[in-house]
């Protein structure tokens, strides 16, 4: 399936620019390329790293998650043993404290992965810049006009002067014409 899409990517490319007379007119022929972004990450020591972090930090977290279950599980079972011989007043606090331990315990999960999701950009933004840098670097070494990643098919590098965007920003503020 993903073969497929990168296909129908660089067909779509490919017509795209054989209609197009300024793409004709280069004297540059059009060269693509593809990239496996996953093993480029998976060798990459700081990649490998920050994934063993990330896993220890993530295990941290639900182990004091399972510890919290665990005494508000404890907790609440206690009380529906003891129900009946509590007074009304006593059960009606002590299912507030259940609630707001409960509360607390989400309150904790989701503060955690929160800080987990920023963690990871933290750790993977140097990556995506450095595998970046490099894709682009070979791509200006090996003439690539474009590159694309061969796990999904997206576009990883593109002569600048393919670049149509401001043209498009140019002809949706004169008007479709």
């Amino acid at each position: 399936m993903k073969r497929i899409s990168l296909a129908i990517s660089l067909i779509a490319i490919m017509i795209t620019l054989g209609f197009n007379s300024n793409a004709n007119a280069q004297s540059k022929t059009l060269k693509i390329g593809v990239c496996d972004v996953e093993k480029i990450v998976r060798e990459m020591p700081e990649a490998i790293s920050a994934d063993k972090n990330l896993k220890d930090l993530q295990q941290a977290y639900q182990d004091t998650l399972q510890i919290m279950q665990t005494q508000l599980m404890t907790r609440a079972e206690s009380f529906q043993k003891q129900r009946s011989m509590m007074a009304a007043d006593k059960q009606k606090s002590e299912e507030e404290a259940i609630r707001a331990a409960e509360q607390n315990l989400y309150k904790y999960r989701d503060a955690k992965f929160a800080e987990i999701t920023d963690k990871r950009n933290q750790y993977l933004d140097p990556i995506r810049k450095k595998v970046s840098d490099a894709i682009t670097a070979v791509s200006t070494d090996e003439g690539l006009t474009f590159v694309f990643d061969k796990a999904n098919g997206g576009l990883l590098y593109s002569e600048e002067k393919f670049d149509i965007t401001f043209k498009v920003i140019d002809k949706m503020k004169r008007g479709s014409k």
